[in-house]
């Protein structure tokens, strides 16, 4: 009798593999004021740190679309976990041996983008692959867990510091390190299944040459940058331009912009059956501009702090829902699909954010123009979703 395969567990470790991407991509700019006032790191050089992140991220995207099938699923996504961790560990030793702490904090961060990177292209179709019911909900609910990832990462950092002071973040940071090698055995361990079998996807020749394709990614480039914005600047938005405590900040602002992150993929997970997801990501991106529009134009502190924590509540259904469209229009796309979907997502996530860096830096350190001028995200956003509601009626050519 052959023994039933568990499904579940793949699941969990799917859901950990996004929580252990959260840990990466939200622990670090906790600390960007520390690294400025600790190792004299300038605002411009600091904006740095997640263009490395996410142009690391891009290179992996662009491997994985030629390698991630040669190589397989399940080698990959436990080297994410591995590097991760790797990564994570070696971000409060570098800086203290090497004579430049910049570069130490940069090795660092690519070594764990690159789990992240892997984490982006493989969790998506490894779910897809799987045989649940309802895949916009599944996919939507899976990646809440970067939210609630987040969420975690900064509650359970901001209680550290309250505890032990911020002069310990080093301590912390092998505290996150041991979610991915946990996470490690998990993805060893548990069933993996291939999304398209061999010789049946459209292959990237034909996948480039889909019109909707480009469009989609369109979409994506402007998700992630729209998301990756607040996720990066709202902790030092908080304490520079509305001028609150970095404890109070990082409560009020990034954990309360994930919170809102989680609950609109939670919700769209559970209701998804019921609604129409173009028509409710134009209604989200829509939102999503104003937002933008409330934090960096509101001479209010707490209009300002409305402004982006509501964003979650806007941006949260974007990037999952993107991957959704395309499972729709592109039903044959394979790894080489999600693999591009991750390559614009991080183009977006990796352009904004150090665009908001390098703007507010000409403005006197002033982060409201830079956050002014990331509006235009969303905006290009609703375009593409009005485009796509009204003159792409069909799916893409299997």
């Amino acid at each position: 009798m052959t023994k039933q395969k568990n499904y579940k567990k793949t699941l969990i470790a799917c859901y950990l593999g996004f929580v252990t991407q959260a840990i990466t991509a939200n622990f670090t700019p906790l600390l960007f004021l520390t690294f400025k006032s600790t190792y004299g790191i300038t605002l411009e050089k600091i904006a740095m740190i997640p263009l490395v992140f996410y142009l690391t991220q891009l290179l992996i995207d662009l491997v994985a679309t030629k390698y991630a099938d040669k190589v397989g699923y399940r080698t990959c996504v436990v080297a994410s976990q591995l590097l991760s961790a790797v990564g994570l560990v070696l971000m409060p030793i570098l800086p203290e041996i090497l004579p430049v702490p910049f570069i130490g904090v940069l090795i660092s961060v690519v070594l764990y983008a690159i789990g992240s990177g892997l984490v982006e292209v493989l969790l998506s179709p490894i779910v897809e692959a799987c045989p649940f019911e309802n895949k916009d909900g599944m996919m939507s609910l899976l990646h809440s867990f970067y939210c609630w990832g987040a969420m975690g990462v900064i509650l359970g950092s901001t209680l550290f510091f309250a505890v032990f002071g911020l002069a310990n973040w080093k301590i912390l940071t092998f505290i996150w390190a041991l979610v991915p090698l946990y996470n490690t055995y998990n993805f060893i361990t548990c069933p993996i299944e291939r999304l398209i079998e061999d010789g049946k996807g459209m292959g990237i020749k034909n996948l480039l040459k889909t019109p909707v394709f480009w469009l989609i990614i369109i979409l994506m480039v402007c998700a992630g940058a729209s998301e990756a914005t607040m996720t990066q600047w709202t902790s030092a938005f908080t304490e520079s331009a509305i001028g609150i405590s970095k404890t109070i900040g990082d409560l009020a602002g990034p954990c309360l912009f994930a919170m809102f992150m989680g609950i609109s993929r939670m919700m769209y997970g559970k209701f998804s059956e019921k609604l129409n997801l173009t028509k409710t990501m134009l209604i989200c991106a829509i939102v999503c501009a104003a937002c933008y529009l409330l934090a960096s134009l509101s001479t209010l502190p707490i209009l300002g702090l409305a402004g982006c924590t509501l964003c979650g509540l806007a941006v949260g259904i974007m990037w999952p829902g993107t991957i959704s469209i395309s499972s729709q229009k592109c039903p044959r796309g394979g790894t080489a699909m999600f693999a591009f979907l991750a390559l614009a997502g991080d183009l977006g996530a990796a352009v904004s954010p150090t665009m908001v860096g390098s703007l507010s830096e000409m403005a006197g350190g002033n982060l409201k123009t830079g956050l002014l001028a990331a509006t235009i995200f969303p905006i290009i956003l609703v375009c593409g979703l009005l485009i796509l509601k009204t003159k792409v009626g069909k799916t893409a050519k299997r």
